[in-house]
């Protein structure tokens, strides 16, 4: 299994919270052509955690969001392109997942990725939006 790394936002040293930033800005933005306010303050909220896998960089990177009602969330998953295919995303999700302390973690997960999604316990919570004009299913994961 790849090697993961986490931390809180607040601890990371400015290298790898820049090249975090920098991966989502290349697969969100760039990639998929949305122009979105990714950096949106959450991930300085007490309780953020950062998840990121790479050899020299940040090649794979997922957050996990602690939400008021008691209810975690995981975001912002996103893998380079050269790393895709490697086990990088699954390892952030496993390692996010074993990290959360709550007894339902939330995913707004991109239509196309339900059934991945799927293999880490989520299951559909709602129905299907657009969000940045991509599809997308709301899954929850139960303890």
């Amino acid at each position: 299994m790849p090697s993961t790394f986490s931390a809180p936002t607040r601890n990371l040293d400015v290298v790898t919270l820049h090249e975090i930033l920098r991966l989502r800005q290349d697969v969100f933005v760039v990639e998929q052509e949305c122009a979105y306010p990714d950096i949106d303050g959450r991930d300085l909220e007490p309780g953020t955690v950062q998840f990121w896998a790479g050899s020299g960089s940040v090649d794979a990177t997922l957050r996990l969001l602690r939400e008021s009602d008691g209810t975690e969330r995981i975001g912002r998953v996103a893998t380079a392109a050269h790393a895709r295919g490697k086990g990088l995303g699954a390892a952030l999700m496993t390692a996010a997942i074993a990290e959360s302390r709550s007894e339902r973690i939330a995913i707004n997960a991109q239509a196309h990725l339900g059934e991945w999604y799927g293999q880490f316990g989520f299951e559909r919570s709602g129905d299907d939006f657009l969000e940045d004009a991509i599809p997308h299913t709301p899954m929850v994961r139960t303890r």
